[in-house]
């Protein structure tokens, strides 16, 4: 029984398709080995894939190259001057955009005004208004940003002094009369060094009458600070 027709259309199963390609790839790479053997026939034969993969046969004795360069001369024309002329003139683009960029820097730094004429000039002072609204506006941001961040760090400090009171009023003690608790608000370290960063700074000053404080014991009547 003989092999039916297929259709030649697009397949639309991906799988099937890589599948197919494959085959087919493999029966024309061979037919390319066979034709330049039997036939004695230089071959070039370069496929891609629809996912980019680069398949190539040449024949052995000769190169890709060396095809591409028989048809040029065969058809009378020069594949690599016409590329050439066309990075040629994708490079002038490419200066002359670079050359505009670099002028409107000039521009921007009060250099090179003289040629230009009064609309442009009011266009350039246009520009560089909206530029100056722009980094004012990120300005304000940062500085309210920074302002927003110590306010927070000042109202966490109030929160552990205010919890510091509470546990030693919990405890039945009086900050202020035994441990000479000094009020935040008059500890002007303690809030510098918190808003710099440093968090569980509490200052204390022991009491004379505190039964803990002892000539012996090497504080005297300085100050104690517990991080």
């Amino acid at each position: 029984m003989g092999r039916g027709k297929i259709e030649i259309k697009r397949i639309e199963n991906p799988t099937n398709r890589q599948v197919t390609y494959s085959k087919r790839r493999n029966g024309i790479m061979k037919k390319a080995q066979e034709l330049t053997v039997l036939c004695d026939a230089k071959v070039s034969l370069i496929m891609f894939s629809n996912t980019g993969k680069f398949h190539e046969y040449t024949s052995p004795t000769t190169t890709t190259k060396k095809i591409y360069d028989q048809y040029q001369k065969t058809l009378g024309m020069d594949l690599w001057n016409t590329h050439y002329q066309r990075m040629q003139e994708n490079l002038r683009k490419l200066k002359e955009i670079n050359n505009k960029l670099r002028r409107e820097i000039r521009h921007r730094m009060g250099e090179d005004l003289n040629d230009l004429t009064y609309d442009e000039l009011r266009g350039l002072e246009q520009k560089m208004d909206d530029s100056i609204a722009i980094v004012r506006e990120r300005k304000y941001h940062v500085i309210k940003t920074q302002t927003d961040t110590c306010k927070k760090k000042v109202k966490n400090l109030e929160e552990r002094y205010g919890n510091l009171i509470l546990e030693f009023e919990a405890n039945g003690e009086d900050p202020h009369h035994e441990y000479g608790l000094v009020d935040n608000e008059g500890d002007y370290d303690s809030a510098v060094a918190f808003a710099n960063g440093v968090s569980n700074l509490y200052a204390f000053r022991l009491h004379p009458s505190h039964p803990n404080l002892h000539h012996g014991d090497g504080f005297g009547q300085h100050d104690l600070r517990l991080a």
